[in-house]
Formats: C-alpha cells, structure tokens, sequence
C-alpha cells in the first residue's frame, strides 16, 4: 500500500512549548497568552490507510493507549509518530481549552477560549465507539484529566454514541423508504389484455341456454 505524508510549511512561531504533563507524558503549554479561536497548529504526520494502521498498532497487544493517530476520514489516518510535529504532544481532556478541525482533509487545532500563559493545551480526542469494547479497552482508553466534567474516558460519550447510531439508522431507514417509492414509480401498471372478438357462433349462443 502506498503512503504520503503531510508537508509541513514554515510558520510562525508556536504559542506553546513542549515539556512534562500531569495528565500523561509530556504535553503542550502557552508560553503567551492565546485568543479564543486562534488557530495554533495543524496535526501533520504519514497519510495511511486504515488497514495500515491496524497493522502498526494492535489494541489487543497494547496496554495502554499511546499512538498519534488522528482520523481525517473513512479512508485516511494521519500517523504522526512519522514526519510529526508538535501537535502530537497535546493532550486530551474531557473539559478541553482547544478543538480540532478538519478542512479539506488538513486538521488544525484551535482555542476553544482564551488561554493564560501556563496552562497546559488540550482538546478532547472523543474516539469514536462501536458499541462492542471490552473492559479492557475501557481500561486502554481511560482518561486521568482530573476535571470536574471527566467521564473517565478518553471515548466519545455512550450517550453521544448512541445519539449517532439512532440518527444512522433514521437515515438509513429514510433512505430506503426514497428507494422503494422510486422503485415504485418505475413499476408500470399492467395493460388489461383486449378480448378477443368473438366467432359467429359465439355471438349467436352467448346468453341462450342450449337446447336439449
């Protein structure tokens, strides 16, 4: 499979600085103060496929959660443990002061609110569920921010989840009712087969009775 990374373009210098985190390893702190809605970095790294990063990292033989994958769209994964930059070293939290976007396939973090010099940057990773993680996932993506909103998991919400599943198959479901209306309309009604005249002696002994 073939893979392409992100270039990276001069910037200007970051709003933040790398060093040791109480929430896990190291994180990422304004050394400024930072505006609301200030875009501080985009998330660059290798462009995989999902299949390659299923290869690379393998939840079952994982203890705890620890890669730098970020999920552009259904067929790509940004790995930024290669051709990375800062952005790696930020931080989730479950009550978060930044936020990622994704524009035309590129990621971008921004603040949520305006942040102080010191405080540590964080947004919130929200992985997707699929409804089936075992107690040792759970366990792989616990979450440790400490804040008053932590739900103990660096995973989307189950309430978000299921909201998403409802609405997936209120969708589906939408669909195929369209589907099945215009499969309708492209039925044509039977045309009713024309009789056939009828023969001399047909006419003549139609509603007559027979004689004996």
């Amino acid at each position: 499979m073939t893979t392409s990374k992100t270039k990276q373009t001069p910037t200007a210098p970051l709003a933040f600085e790398i060093r040791e985190s109480k929430l896990s390893g190291k994180g990422a702190f304004a050394i400024r103060p930072i505006k609301k809605a200030e875009r501080l970095i985009e998330y660059v790294g290798e462009r995989i496929p999902h299949p390659v990063a299923d290869e690379r990292y393998d939840d079952d033989t994982m203890e705890e959660h620890h890669t730098f994958l970020f999920t552009v769209s259904s067929r790509t994964v940004i790995d930024a443990t290669h051709g990375g930059n800062e952005s790696r070293f930020i931080n989730h939290s479950c009550d978060p002061n930044c936020e990622t976007e994704i524009e035309k396939g590129r990621v971008y973090i921004f603040a949520l609110r305006d942040i102080k010099v010191g405080e540590e940057l964080a947004y919130d990773y929200g992985y997707e569920r699929s409804g089936d993680e075992t107690e040792k996932e759970e366990r792989q993506y616990r979450c440790l921010c400490g804040t008053a909103k932590c739900r103990g998991s660096i995973m989307e919400p189950i309430a978000e989840y299921q909201k998403r599943v409802r609405a997936k198959q209120r969708a589906l479901a939408k669909k195929r009712a369209a589907a099945q209306k215009k499969a309708k309309r492209k039925v044509k009604p039977k045309s009713k087969a024309k009789p056939k005249p009828k023969t001399k002696a047909q006419r003549r002994t139609t509603g007559r009775r027979a004689r004996s």
